[in-house]
């Protein structure tokens, strides 16, 4: 299955799109994360005030974590501020949005239906400072991202990079996890795009094609051969990401599609990481497909090889 590719990226578009990876030879990487991100704010050259309610966005982002201390790490606060913040607007309100019982955060009713209209107010207020600023064009504000985690850890870092070089005014913030994880995190308004590697699996999201995978069998180097036969094949272990995962869902489409079972295998390990399945397959456990992104520098150390499945 060497050669299986899984082109994913999806497009953010208005207020829900999702991004799946891959690359368009035609068209730069970094080009595409500007043109796909539609909540970029563009500004004056003079510093805009932000249109968003402070207490309205501290309170999302307790809401959205349910705990008080990731919510001020989010926002650059210590954790006082944070709740300073809570209890001011709740006085405000007149009544209670968090219930705080057993060590446990918790939305109460009236918490529940102010998140859904702080969510659709933080995007207007987005909108309107983009409309407000974009006679000037100048490229800044802050892009909430979110990437599955082989993006997120092996192509992110290298496209930032570049990309910040060329628009230095804009501010990341990153959230990662499977696939389906960040899938919804964009249906939830928690991020603006989504960079992911298998297919979304929801309506309501759009996908664009950014940048080009090649997932890769991986075997330990005292494997004698780097061309497996089928029989040798299934008689291996065989290590896979966790259900959820994108790289997952390609890899189990591909070997239905040239009739390999996963129950015909010798044994099937779920790991929850491409970090798991490197180490577990330089550890002798069994083989497993990752991104070659993932590979260069084991690769070069000699730690790991690269095989292919006959027929596959």
């Amino acid at each position: 299955m060497a050669g299986e590719r899984s082109r994913q990226q999806s497009k953010s578009q208005n207020r829900r799109c999702v991004a799946e990876l891959s690359t368009t030879r035609d068209r730069p990487a970094i080009s595409c994360l500007l043109m796909m991100s539609q909540q970029l704010i563009i500004l004056h050259n003079r510093p805009m005030a932000h249109l968003e309610n402070f207490r309205l966005k501290v309170f999302r982002a307790v809401a959205e974590h349910l705990n008080f201390r990731k919510a001020a790490e989010q926002l650059f606060l210590i954790q006082p501020a944070v709740t300073l913040q809570i209890k001011a607007l709740e006085n405000d309100l007149g009544m209670r949005l968090f219930d705080r019982t057993g060590g446990r955060i918790t939305l109460t009713r009236q918490g529940s239906a102010l998140l859904g209209y702080a969510n659709q107010l933080a995007r207007l207020a987005s909108q309107a400072e983009r409309e407000l600023g974009c006679s000037e064009g100048i490229v800044s504000g802050e892009l909430a991202l979110g990437a599955s985690t082989t993006i997120a850890q092996y192509v992110l870092p290298r496209l930032l990079e570049v990309f910040q070089n060329e628009y230095p005014k804009i501010q990341f913030s990153l959230q990662s996890g499977n696939t389906s994880e960040v899938v919804r995190c964009l249906l939830e308004g928690r991020v603006a795009l989504g960079l992911i590697e298998g297919p979304a699996g929801e309506r309501g999201v759009r996908t664009e094609p950014f940048m080009e995978d090649e997932l890769m069998l991986i075997t330990p180097p005292s494997f004698d051969s780097d061309r497996l036969a089928p029989a040798q094949f299934l008689s291996s272990s065989l290590l896979m990401r966790e259900r959820g995962s994108g790289s997952r869902r390609v890899v189990e489409l591909a070997l239905e599609k040239v009739g390999f079972k996963l129950k015909a295998f010798k044994k099937v390990m779920e790991l929850d990481s491409t970090e798991a399945i490197k180490s577990a397959v330089e550890a002798g456990l069994g083989v497993g497909f990752v991104s070659r992104w993932a590979i260069a520098k084991e690769l070069e150390l000699g730690t790991l090889k690269i095989a292919e499945v006959g027929g596959v």
